[in-house]
């Protein structure tokens, strides 16, 4: 694991964000959607922009001097992502086109050799759905049994049934953080009580890597996915990282060229991990992309990127609540130390979708909608919040901008 030593984070990161510097509706823009997908440092488009214009090649393929210079790229950028997340081996770190694919290969290649109807495996309630679709598939199926772990009512887990929903089970697969309540959760503890109990641990980190330091030994996962797009990376390109023993017993989850040693009229012999699961040309760019990510977030060092989340987090929590009072209901845990910068929140009875066109016009960028999370929706007994959700680029001001942007909406529709 990585986190570097880089120096606080100040008002200086914002400049080394181009689309940051542009204005959407004569206000300057205000982007508080890194949850859904973050803006890209000229680190990044340096990169890409320089993988296209000097290489350009195919990888693993060509003899010739910029194809073995695209390989060189590419195996480089899967070395900066091992390193990155504390992985034993690059050759555990399998590149696919975003987290949900990720999720569905551990489905379809483990849990298809795996997963029969005596079978169990425990989600929990605040699941993105990429984290419970592919299981519903497979379960349809294979006839297994999908348990589930509720939230308690401040955001958490409730873990007081873990020991018997974990019975029998032979997969627990969690989000390290919730793409909606923010919270962070337990994963070590976790992954301690799956593993007694015979199961695996499957880690949805997409909105964890990005904000945190990671260690997927000291997690004690066993498989984890994430996405480039959410952590200053391009789109296109997402993560599987498993344990070496789990990639070598899974079959390929996609079959075409690359990921083969050998083809007959007969059959196949698949190729060595991590190929094996890296069918036809992948997104060599965008995984020159990812490195280059990877890069600028160590030069900042993850302890300084979590540090101020954690500040920016308190300040927001503390100014919606002084402005809005009761109009405003953030959800999710109320100490900024166990969320991550992720605040859904409901205002009045205004839909969120209506808030979020009314920010827009003063430039500030939320989500608004389920967040891909239509059973967590259910639980906190709403269909939609709005979201605002923090990176390293944001600051104070950003922060301020909504809660005098929330004014407009109050105004707007009234009591």
């Amino acid at each position: 694991m990585s986190v570097g030593a880089g120096p606080d984070i100040d008002g200086a990161v914002k400049a080394q964000f181009p689309l940051l510097e542009r204005s959407v509706h004569g206000h300057p823009i205000v982007y508080l959607d890194s949850a859904a997908s973050s803006q890209k440092p000229v680190a990044v488009l340096d990169a890409m922009d320089d993988y296209y214009r000097t290489i350009n090649a195919n990888v693993h393929r060509g003899a010739y001097e910029i194809a073995a210079a695209a390989t060189e790229q590419m195996e480089l950028a899967r070395a900066d992502v091992a390193r990155f997340i504390g992985a034993p081996s690059a050759d555990e770190i399998v590149f696919t086109k975003n987290a949900t694919e990720a999720m569905n290969l551990v489905a379809r290649s483990w849990g298809g050799a795996n997963l029969g109807p005596a079978d169990a495996i425990v989600l929990s309630e605040m699941e993105h759905h990429a984290n419970i679709v592919p299981w519903h598939i497979l379960a349809a199926e294979r006839g297994f049994e999908i348990r589930w772990i509720p939230i308690t009512p401040d955001g958490h887990l409730d873990l007081s049934d873990l020991d018997r929903l974990l019975d029998g089970a032979k997969l627990l697969s969690i989000t390290a953080m919730s793409n909606v309540l923010g919270t962070l959760n337990p994963i070590e503890r976790l992954a301690r009580a799956a593993h007694d109990s015979g199961a695996l641990m499957s880690v949805d980190a997409s909105q964890y890597v990005p904000h945190l330091p990671t260690d997927v030994n000291a997690m004690g996962a066993d498989f984890m996915v994430f996405t480039g797009h959410k952590m200053c990376g391009p789109t296109g390109v997402g993560v599987l990282w498993a344990r070496a023993e789990l990639l070598e017993a899974m079959p390929p989850f996609l079959g075409g060229g690359e990921m083969i040693l050998d083809v007959t009229k007969e059959g196949f012999r698949p190729n060595t991990v991590p190929h094996k699961f890296e069918a036809g040309t992948p997104p060599i760019a965008e995984i020159v992309g990812l490195g280059a990510a990877v890069r600028y977030l160590e030069g900042l060092g993850m302890e300084a990127v979590r540090a101020h989340e954690v500040s920016l987090t308190g300040y927001a929590l503390r100014t919606l609540s002084e402005r809005h009072g009761d109009d405003i209901t953030v959800h999710g845990p109320s100490e900024p130390a166990q969320r991550g910068g992720v605040l859904s929140f409901v205002y009045r009875d205004v839909h969120p979708h209506d808030i979020s066109q009314v920010l827009d016009q003063s430039g500030v960028c939320v989500r608004a909608g389920h967040h891909c999370a239509k059973p967590l929706m259910r639980c906190l007994g709403v269909t939609a919040t709005t979201r605002a959700s923090l990176y390293v680029y944001n600051d104070t001001s950003d922060i301020d901008s909504l809660a005098e942007a929330l004014d407009e909406v109050g105004a707007l529709f009234g009591h």
